[in-house]
């Protein structure tokens, strides 16, 4: 009998702003789709089309946030690691296994775990909640963007683009944004 897996990613981790989302996806046995893939692989057109078709295909499916003030208190890597344990503690079906798309992961209660490098471009679970954590956070981006049109997040997401640094060189910094970064975007993103 096959165990069941719940693949685990997350989005946002790169980001100077915005809270990091992860998500966490237990598909059929059967489940294949020609176009899923690693949401980085995948235009946005694509991955808003993926989106409906794996929360209405998924068994089961869940997607978390970390905030940028939380993340500021235990660092991105811990943060990243928190939105996937949110996620999972949504599920309604308690998986036997977790996929998480790369080389490190926090254990989460009592349920095994393997770190897969590019896991996203491997396991479909992964690859779908790559999809999911990514589109659930473009649209939170969005939102927040209107609050905060000055910084472009409707286009970069929060990611250093050159525009959303010199945004920051002109406007400095938000409540959205992660104010750890602060001391190293001076210097990395040469201001």
């Amino acid at each position: 009998m096959k165990i069941t897996e719940a693949g685990c990613d997350e989005a946002g981790r790169g980001c100077l702003a915005g809270p990091v989302f992860a998500a966490t996806v237990i598909l059929p046995e059967n489940f294949e789709h020609e176009l899923l893939n690693d949401s980085k692989q995948l235009s946005e057109k694509t991955r808003d089309y993926l989106r409906p078709i794996i929360e209405k295909e998924a068994i089961a499916w869940a997607v978390a946030s970390v905030s940028p003030k939380e993340i500021d208190q235990i660092n991105i890597l811990n943060a990243s690691f928190l939105a996937m344990h949110r996620a999972v503690d949504q599920l309604k079906i308690t998986p036997e296994l977790l996929l998480i798309d790369g080389n490190r992961f926090t254990p989460y209660k009592n349920i095994k775990h393997q770190c897969i490098i590019k896991g996203d471009a491997t396991y479909l679970s992964i690859a779908a909640a790559s999809v999911l954590a990514k589109t659930h956070r473009d649209e939170y981006m969005n939102r927040i963007h209107q609050e905060f049109p000055e910084y472009s997040w409707n286009s970069n997401k929060g990611y250093p683009t050159p525009k959303h640094k010199k945004a920051i060189a002109e406007f400095g910094q938000c409540i959205h944004h992660r104010m750890t970064f602060n001391a190293s975007i001076q210097t990395k993103l040469n201001f």
